[in-house]
């Protein structure tokens, strides 16, 4: 019955809201799912290309993640099949829509449920975004995709955050006091939208600037405030699910994001963190800052026992700037000039090295650290080079603008 209600709310509100006239003016870009994420989270930099890949887009919705990639992949000449799989008929045709009108023949649609996989096979990427929180018993969705991943393969998934969201699960009580049985979705949106005007300046929704999904649409309202199952997690949450399935956390994103040192000075409080592991740390930060909305986590098996996360370890890594090439992003950037980032409210600023600007000109994705390195003035050595841009990527990376991959990737 539940299922019921998910696919009748998505069949009348699809979401997010997409304007087909959007595919001809940029791609939407996000996180999880970007290529360049995936083969530094999932497989160390140093996914191969020229081979066969297989991927899952898992209640695809309105088609964000399963477009993103399949137009990735198309533009990196991957031999892909993307399975875009929804409840949704009404979402998948939008998806099927902006799939057609980007010349994009690399997926193929499923109407279904991701709790039933056991005819698509087994896949070396899944991404599952916006969804396992809406089902009655979420480590089932947890266990089937776990389940459909291949040994060396990976998952990316987005949960909501419990203490980002302060005020929506009011808001939805109190919508499930008023909505009558038989009203349709149009009544329930338009007795929401009487109630929000109604919230005296003192409830917690209308206190919490992080949550604004309901303003932007009566799809994104219905999706926040009037969904039939709903839930939000906590760090320790998260992990406790991703663990059961047989998983294990890659990476959290933004990385830096899930780390203390991020928001503490003091150098005594971080010493008794000291030995803390990835998710205890997490946890902690996520109390710390309050306004996480979201989670957004890199998975592999288990049993991957490898390292799966790339890292600047040596000359032939080669640094990819996730959103715009270095060059780009470096050209106004003044000697000497730090790293700025906002996170919800929250902004940051890290110093950068002397030589940032000069390293990031350099960084177009293609060339190694040592090329980079010989490319600079006066072709510093590997000793002076190496702390100068391990000072650039720390906190690039940390806020996912810089990605690594390897010369045979």
């Amino acid at each position: 019955m539940c299922a019921d209600k998910v696919r009748d709310q998505y069949e009348e509100f699809p979401y997010p809201t997409r304007d087909l006239a959007d595919e001809r003016r940029r791609l939407i870009t996000g996180s999880p799912s970007h290529l360049a994420e995936i083969n530094h989270y999932v497989f160390g930099g140093r996914l191969d290309f020229t081979q066969p890949f297989r991927a899952l887009i898992a209640g695809g919705g309105t088609g964000d993640a399963a477009i993103m990639l399949a137009q990735h992949l198309s533009d990196a000449d991957v031999p892909a099949e993307i399975v875009y799989l929804d409840l949704s008929t009404a979402s998948r045709a939008i998806t099927e829509a902006r799939a057609k009108a980007r010349g994009l023949s690399n997926i193929s649609f499923y109407t279904g449920s991701l709790l039933e996989l056991g005819d698509f096979g087994e896949f070396d990427y899944i991404d599952c975004c916006g969804v396992l929180h809406h089902l009655p018993v979420p480590q089932d969705g947890f266990a089937s995709l776990a389940r459909a991943l291949k040994p060396k393969g990976g998952l990316g998934l987005m949960v909501y955050g419990e203490f980002g969201r302060t005020g929506v699960y009011d808001v939805q009580a109190m919508l499930r006091d008023l909505v009558r049985d038989g009203e349709s979705g149009t009544d329930k949106v338009t007795l929401a939208h009487k109630l929000l005007t109604a919230l005296p300046p003192s409830n917690r929704l209308r206190r919490n600037p992080l949550v604004g999904d309901h303003l932007s649409s009566d799809a994104g309202l219905y999706d926040l405030l009037l969904h039939s199952q709903d839930r939000a997690y906590t760090v320790p949450d998260l992990v406790d699910e991703i663990e059961t399935a047989g998983l294990r956390i890659a990476s959290f994103i933004e990385p830096l994001r899930y780390d203390p040192a991020l928001y503490l000075r003091d150098k005594g409080l971080l010493q008794r963190l000291e030995g803390q592991g990835l998710a205890q740390r997490a946890g902690f930060a996520e109390r710390l800052a309050g306004n996480m909305k979201k989670h957004i986590v890199y998975c592999v098996r288990q049993d991957n026992d490898e390292e799966t996360v790339a890292g600047p370890v040596g000359p032939s890594a080669i640094p990819v700037l996730r959103d715009a090439p270095g060059p780009e992003f470096a050209r106004n950037m003044p000697p000497g000039a730090a790293f700025s980032a906002s996170l919800d409210g929250l902004d940051f600023s890290m110093p950068l090295p002397p030589l940032a600007r000069d390293i990031l000109l350099l960084c177009e994705g293609r060339r190694t650290l040592d090329e980079i390195r010989k490319a600079l003035p006066g072709a510093p050595d590997w000793f002076r080079f190496k702390p100068q841009f391990d000072a650039v990527y720390k906190p690039l990376n940390g806020f996912n603008k810089m990605l690594l991959r390897f010369a045979s990737a």
